[in-house]
């Protein structure tokens, strides 16, 4: 396993392309149990600024959240992958997308202990300028997650020129995939909020009112809190 996570992690097109010709079911497994430890791991941190208690509800959701976001685009991606004319199955489109959210996994746990670092310098709770720490988390994981999101897909780029046969095909379905999993994942992220936690709202593992607002709301706020 740790030699696949080698050759996974490198890119290897022409060893990655034979996995999704002969799937193993066994890696399949080994990939979800990676998104779950990795992505449980950097969860913790993400939610340990509000309240130890907010922390554990964030391991559990943020893989769930990876989980959805992978399930939700496979069909959407699928499709993408089949008009801009990569060579690619559905079946093999979600196990590239399994893939890549894998490798996010270990790039987020590899960034756990900056966010705690960051955590740790962050204006406490109890502050006066407790809201000025909520924006330096979000915005802070915002990025970790967004660069590993990118990193993530990237690693499958020299894969889908291999298939594909075309640079400008890898791109387009490369950037077709990259942006769909950021915009579910980010609309995913604000309906089973709370992650980081509020500091004027109370500890809970789903806010009662799921629907109201969007991701990209609470970005431009935390935003204009830190530079405005």
């Amino acid at each position: 396993m740790i030699n696949d996570l080698k050759i996974l992690l490198s890119g290897d097109a022409e060893r990655i392309a034979n996995w999704l010709v002969k799937p193993n079911y066994g890696r399949l497994l080994a990939y979800c149990l990676i998104i779950l430890i990795g992505s449980g791991l950097y969860g913790f941190t993400l939610g340990i600024w509000r309240a130890p208690l907010q922390s554990t509800y964030t391991a559990i959701k943020f893989p769930l959240l990876i989980f959805l976001t992978c399930a939700g685009n496979a069909v959407v991606n699928g499709m993408l992958a089949q008009v801009l004319g990569s060579g690619l199955s559905f079946k093999q489109t979600s196990l590239a997308i399994l893939m890549s959210f894998a490798i996010a996994a270990i790039i987020l746990a590899g960034f756990s202990p900056i966010t705690l670092f960051i955590w740790y310098n962050a204006p406490p709770l109890g502050s006066t300028t407790a809201i000025l720490g909520h924006s330096v988390m979000l915005l802070s994981h915002v990025g970790a997650i967004a660069f590993a999101g990118i990193m993530a897909n990237r690693r499958l780029f020299e894969l889908l020129r291999r298939i594909s046969g075309r640079d400008a095909t890898a791109r387009a379905v490369l950037f077709s995939w990259l942006a769909g999993n950021l915009f579910l994942g980010a609309q995913l992220s604000w309906n089973l909020r709370p992650f980081i936690g509020s500091p004027a709202l109370a500890v809970q593992f789903l806010r009662d009112d799921p629907l109201r607002g969007n991701f990209y709301e609470a970005v431009w706020r935390a935003f204009h809190h830190l530079f405005l």
